[in-house]
């Protein structure tokens, strides 16, 4: 599968699954809103998250992707699936007993997180009982990161990425159904641990269908898998520590007033649109098919594959980028702005997504570097790279607070992206898979043409809309889309008449689209 067949599958089931997260946003924030409770569960969250965060999508599946991806180059389909099959029964040993210890030690837990928590009986008491819920998805996740691993090699991109889907509709449910839980932040978490079985069945499912062998046997510490837990070491440190990132910000907003964690909450949310559809779009499709490339030692095509995702990742990371810094304000008001969510929290959170916004191309750039480190079995380089990170991002946060107050801590997170983006380039400069092409540095530079023009437009039509924006919801919608629409076209166009993007190739792919679905019909 090419690349970037295997990046639009997975952008668009990842699209699909913005789309259905940004209805449950909508939703939270009308329900839920900022406050106590809201904190609360967001810390219930993000928790598990952290963890999955590092074992699932971190050092396990960059460890475990390229030793499965080149066992099934180099000795076939069913070695590769009793490897898989045991990493997975050792997999469930061990996040099973992980998962009883820290529901026990929770207390001790929730005061490391969030320690402005502890005088705050109302926040503590919730938290500590919702993440106590919560904490088993972590367990959920893993395994059905390892399943959807699997697919991803044998080129079955959309069912692991469609599965977010699933976690989206079962927050909406349990919105929707929350005037029968105890609080609505109650409601959620239930939510979060029905859609990890939801997931996992759905992937296991999936897997079946394409003929992969899960045996359930008693876990063995075979060769293959110690391999895999040395090269997840270094991983396990690298990928905590990049998380470390997001619960330092969670630990220094617990401080601030109530709402602080709800306001970085929310912001994140429509960082993590582009971040999460290109980052993990590009990540995702490029892990195995380098892993590939490497292995087989075609060094052409692993050198074509990278410059091809980091190119695709500029082309539509910028603009989002862009977006996101010049007109805040009139997305959170328009996606967020009602029941419990008023112009006041519309206003902070503005001003928290527009410091996001500033390193969003730097950490996209960043999980495609990332990836060519892993696919080479080095996993020591990122660690190095994410821990000198974690230091600036705590520097520059408690730099920024006393004049910015919580934006300042997603305008160090933002800048903290630029600084890894420069330690990267630094440590793959011999790396020959990772040498620039002469049409990457050409495209570049008209993609940041366009995205000048752009921001430029858009700051022109926020002053022609401003009054729309201020008046009935009609109104605001209709003046979203017409900056969203206006920037979109200009940036388009340029992309367009400048030849960054041919309009032969664009038709071509679409008419392969529609050959799809009609064979599919």
């Amino acid at each position: 599968m090419s690349l970037i067949k295997a990046m639009a599958t997975v952008a668009g089931m990842t699209a699909i699954s913005r789309v259905t997260g940004f209805v449950r946003d909508i939703f939270t924030a009308a329900i839920l809103g900022a406050g106590p409770v809201a904190d609360a569960f967001f810390v219930a969250l993000k928790l598990p998250n952290f963890f999955r965060r590092v074992t699932a999508e971190g050092a396990f599946s960059v460890s475990f992707v390229p030793l499965y991806s080149k066992k099934l180059e180099v000795k076939g389909v069913e070695a590769a699936d009793s490897f898989a099959s045991n990493v997975f029964m050792v997999m469930l040993a061990a996040l099973s007993l992980f998962t009883v210890l820290c529901i026990a030690a929770m207390p001790f837990i929730l005061y490391v997180i969030a320690p402005g928590f502890h005088d705050d009986p109302l926040r503590y008491d919730l938290a500590l009982e919702l993440t106590r819920i919560t904490f088993p998805y972590l367990l959920l996740m893993s395994l059905s990161s390892l399943v959807g691993g699997v697919l991803n090699a044998h080129d079955r991109f959309g069912p692991f990425a469609f599965a977010p889907v699933l976690f989206n509709l079962c927050l909406i449910a349990s919105l929707l159904l929350s005037d029968f839980a105890e609080t609505v932040g109650h409601a959620m978490s239930w939510g979060i641990l029905i859609s990890g079985f939801l997931q996992l069945f759905w992937l296991l499912a999936c897997a079946k269908r394409s003929n992969f062998r899960l045996a359930w046997t008693r876990p063995r510490m075979t060769a293959d898998t110690k391999k895999m837990l040395k090269l997840m070491g270094p991983g396990v440190v690298g990928a905590g520590v990049m998380q470390i990132n997001l619960f330092v910000d969670l630990i220094i907003a617990s401080f601030l007033a109530s709402g602080s964690i709800s306001y970085l909450y929310y912001a994140d949310r429509l960082n993590q649109l582009p971040l999460g559809t290109v980052g993990i779009a590009v990540g995702t499709a490029l892990l195995p098919l380098l892993s590939r490339a490497l292995a087989g030692g075609r060094m052409d095509e692993a050198r074509g594959l990278f410059n091809r995702a980091l190119e695709y990742c500029f082309l539509l990371a910028l603009p989002a980028a862009a977006a996101l810094a010049v007109i805040p304000l009139p997305i959170i008001s328009v996606l967020f702005e009602r029941g419990e969510f008023t112009s006041a929290d519309a206003v902070i959170t503005a001003s928290v997504l527009a410091g996001y916004a500033v390193g969003l191309p730097a950490y996209i750039a960043v999980k495609i570097f990332s990836t060519i480190h892993w696919a080479r079995h080095d996993t020591a380089t990122p660690v190095k790279i994410a821990i000198a990170g974690t230091i600036a991002n705590i520097v520059l946060c408690l730099a920024f607070i006393p004049f910015m107050g919580v934006a300042g801590i997603a305008l160090a997170t933002g800048l903290t992206g630029w600084l890894q983006f420069g330690q990267h380039l630094y440590a793959l400069k011999k790396v020959e898979a990772a040498r620039f092409d002469t049409q990457f540095k050409i495209n570049t530079a008209k993609i940041l043409g366009a995205v000048a023009a752009m921001a430029v437009a858009l700051f022109g039509l926020h002053h022609l809309v401003a009054g729309m924006l201020t008046g009935p919801e009609l109104h605001k919608l209709i003046a979203l889309a017409i900056l969203v629409g206006g920037g979109g076209a200009v940036y388009g166009a340029i992309i367009l008449l400048t030849g960054v993007v041919k309009i032969s190739e664009v038709w071509a792919f679409v008419k392969n689209g529609m050959k799809r679905k009609t064979k599919k019909a």
